[in-house]
């Protein structure tokens, strides 16, 4: 199953991108960050930081749970830098030709997979 958008020109908020997608997920547990408040699919648990009410202060029970919260989310931080690898992704994309943007993705994350698939087999 792939979760991965089309692309989309210019400024475009990631949940604004979530909603027009419509996306159809099995029943799973979805840790996300602040800038998709909102945003809830179907048949899916999601897990958020909770912020800090203002004027006091956090329980250790929130704290501990906004620390889990992004042990979690940290695993993804270093597999979206190792996509942006290929400079083509992040820099600016002139070309115009239909679907050659997503192609450009869809390799990029490729290349990503194998990479990380290599290191880890070289280590066994």
């Amino acid at each position: 199953m792939q979760y991965l958008s089309g692309t989309y020109g210019g400024r475009v908020h990631d949940k604004r991108i979530c909603d027009e997608e419509d996306y159809q997920f099995p029943p799973c547990g979805l840790f996300q960050d602040t800038g998709c408040q909102g945003y809830k699919p179907d048949h899916v648990e999601t897990y958020q930081p909770k912020k800090k009410p203002q004027g006091t202060e956090r329980t250790d029970e929130k704290k501990a749970e906004n620390t889990m919260i992004a042990s979690m989310r940290i695993l993804v931080e270093p597999v979206i830098a190792g996509v942006k690898r290929c400079r083509i992704v992040k820099d600016v994309f002139r070309n115009t030709t239909t679907h050659f943007a997503d192609q450009v993705m869809e390799i990029a994350c490729g290349l990503h997979n194998f990479r990380a698939t290599w290191r880890y087999a070289t280590l066994e």
